[in-house]
């Protein structure tokens, strides 16, 4: 595992207490899968955690930004969002169409009960903090 700093913004965590204590348990592994996803990552010394469109939001200079968030309007699911101009959500869908469910070219899908495969999940992630370096390689390196 690679040291590497975590810029925190003190906004985010008025957002993670925001949510019902079921919801925060799961976005917070969400979160944690993300910080020790990039502790994986070679060359990767700097994460910032921010808000984006008022949802925690994860950002490494050579990646694109990762978002989580449980919306009231879907109470039965929550996300990880990814950019959706990027080739990130299209890839996934063919690397793991029967894995994880998604929405549009934008995110996975995690409905409340489902065991997350964490294998899996963290592939799409190391692909999205490294995005810039790998978006040339057939399935982002995958």
């Amino acid at each position: 595992m690679t040291a590497i700093a975590i810029q925190e913004n003190p906004k985010v965590k008025s957002v993670y207490e925001s949510y019902p204590d079921h919801i925060n348990q799961k976005i917070m592994y969400l979160r944690s899968l993300i910080i020790e996803t990039a502790k994986e990552i070679e060359g990767l010394n700097n994460l910032e955690e921010t808000l984006k469109w008022g949802e925690p939001s994860f950002l490494a200079k050579k990646g694109s930004t990762i978002r989580i968030d449980w919306k009231k309007g879907k109470p039965n699911q929550y996300a990880m969002y990814f950019q959706c101009t990027s080739k990130l959500v299209t890839t996934f869908r063919v690397v793991y169409k029967d894995t994880f469910e998604f929405e549009g070219n934008r995110a996975i899908i995690f409905p409340i009960d489902f065991k997350i495969p964490e294998k899996e999940l963290k592939n799409c992630i190391k692909a999205a903090l490294q995005y810039h370096s790998v978006k040339h390689l057939p399935t982002l390196g995958i």
